[in-house]
């Protein structure tokens, strides 16, 4: 069975259940508890923990009923939430469970406490990192409570992550993201490429996730913004990435 189990959920929402022991695993960003409760039926799993990104109802509607069923811990970024976090995701800290080991990483600019969970390899598994709404396969999330400069920053942690880490992000939007990038960049052969498998896989009814930072950082146009290709595409060959980044992400809220 593998270390990362996604769910999805309703909408374009994903859940992660990722394995910390023989039968124990624990749960980021649970939109639904149903889904994440028929999952663990359904391979004889039982919960250790929830974990949360950010504060956004889509990624917390399902805390209460699942720590209702479970009596599980809630690992959060708002006191503010209901029901409250057990604790807070502090940026830098280290949480333990099960026999996983999980590294916060602050990343603000979708929301102000936005954060990731980072997992280094055990074994023969990948590291994985779980971005909620800061990094998306092929795109990054809104700028709600933080500017471009902020955001940008925030990418720069997650792309400086090895290679080989599996990006697990709260939502399906690669179709669109890879839609969007093919036209800033029309003659990227990358971009086509990932649209191309993107398709495919969709076609075959295959989740898109997760893809890898090594991925991310060769295809995801908004880790681009530091590269003389993607600033030549968009006109702006001498502007600073923070200011690439801030064009690509104007125009990204108004594309379709």
């Amino acid at each position: 069975m593998s270390t990362v189990i996604p769910l999805q959920a309703p909408g374009t929402n994903l859940t992660y259940l990722h394995r910390c022991g023989a039968d124990g695993v624990f749960v980021v960003d649970p939109n639904d508890a149903a889904t994440v409760l028929r999952a663990l039926q359904q391979h004889d799993l039982s919960l250790a923990a929830i974990l949360a990104t950010h504060h956004h109802w889509d990624h917390v509607a399902g805390v209460a009923d699942l720590q209702a069923q479970t009596g599980c811990r809630f690992i959060g970024v708002d006191r503010a939430l209901v029901p409250a976090p057990d604790r807070i995701a502090a940026h830098g800290s280290v949480l333990t469970i099960g026999d996983a080991t999980i590294h916060v990483i602050a990343t603000p600019g979708h929301t102000r406490n936005s954060v990731c969970y980072y997992v280094p390899a055990q074994g023969d598994e990948s590291p994985v990192v779980y971005t909620g709404d800061t990094l998306f396969v092929g795109g990054c999330g809104r700028l709600l409570e933080g500017d471009a400069a902020v955001m940008w920053q925030s990418l720069q942690k997650l792309a400086a992550l090895p290679d080989a880490t599996l990006v697990c992000c709260g939502h399906d939007y690669t179709l669109e993201n890879y839609e969007f990038a093919a036209t800033i960049d029309p003659g990227n052969r990358r971009f086509q490429e990932r649209l191309t498998e993107v398709c495919k896989a969709l076609e075959y009814g295959r989740l898109t996730v997760p893809s890898t930072i090594a991925q991310e950082r060769t295809t995801n146009v908004f880790l681009l913004a530091d590269t003389p290709s993607l600033k030549d595409a968009l006109g702006m060959a001498a502007a600073p990435p923070e200011e690439v980044f801030a064009e690509l992400r104007r125009r990204k809220d108004l594309f379709g």
